[in-house]
């Protein structure tokens, strides 16, 4: 218990962070394809750490939290304004986080090839490794995730009334900058701490928010509850497959959510 329950409840904090996010970002833009990890939100987050790591030798963990959450917010912004000219059209978003996808890995690929002891660690983490999660870092997880899964909740007549189209959120009452700009930073925290637990590597904001809806939660509320339990369950399920499908050896939970994710990707696209 003192080595898997930590792991369990950071993978549950990090997952039901990352379906929270996805149902924000899917009522946001009104495109179910819309995701943290496929729009590279995720990616973004561990480019700011990984700048940070270049630029810095040592640092302090609000400093990496920082970084983060910058990387994080801006690959977002960048997104969604590339992607406002299209109407969020699901293949320019997808291009877009392609494409900041690219130029991430390009960065990680000169970071390991150029022998710093550092890549090490960075390449652990970056696969969604939860090896080292301590009791200490699950407790710091649940205490990030419990007000940030709080605050949307906060939101439910915004997410109702967004998927409606701009004239529409106009006509109800609502400004549309700030309610953009207060969703857009929530979308960016919850983000940023699900990536510092698990890493970049997981589908599960794209497919948390759609495993709720298929289960008859449609409005913004239920919707909200089922994705983030979702989210937890499936990156228990990811822990739990990396543990015991190659043991002794073992496969990271966010890398192992990646692959039952990737495929449910091309499923939703096919559709």
């Amino acid at each position: 218990m003192y080595w898997r329950a930590p792991r369990m409840a950071a993978g549950m904090a990090a997952g039901a962070m990352l379906g929270t996010a996805g149902v924000l970002l899917q009522r946001l833009t009104g495109n179910p394809m819309a995701g943290p990890e496929v729009l590279g939100i995720g990616t973004g987050a561990s480019f700011g750490v990984i700048l940070l790591y270049l630029a810095a030798p040592a640092f302090p963990m609000e400093a990496q939290v920082a970084a983060a959450g910058a990387g994080a917010l801006a690959t977002l912004c960048a997104v969604l304004l590339l992607g406002q000219r299209h109407g969020h059209a699901p293949e320019r978003l997808l291009l877009t986080g392609v494409a900041l996808t690219t130029v991430f890995g390009a960065v990680v690929a000169l970071l390991l090839s150029s022998g710093d002891p550092r890549a090490f660690i960075l390449f652990r983490w970056l696969t969604g490794s939860t090896y080292l999660v301590t009791p200490a870092i699950a407790i710091a997880a649940w205490a990030a995730a419990l007000p940030l899964l709080a605050v949307p909740l906060l939101c439910a007549r915004w997410l109702e009334i967004l998927p409606l189209g701009e004239a529409a959120a106009r006509a109800l009452g609502l400004r549309l900058p700030l309610v953009r700009v207060v969703v857009l930073l929530l979308v960016a925290a919850l983000t940023t701490a699900a990536t510092l637990v698990v890493g970049p590597l997981s589908f599960v904001g794209l497919m948390a928010p759609h495993a709720a809806r298929l289960c008859g939660l449609q409005r913004a509320l239920p919707q909200l509850a089922g994705a983030a339990l979702a989210g937890a369950l499936v990156m228990v399920l990811a822990d739990w497959l990396g543990r015991v499908l190659l043991f002794p050896a073992q496969m990271p939970a966010g890398l192992l959510a990646t692959l039952l994710g990737a495929p449910y990707l091309l499923w939703l696209l096919r559709r």
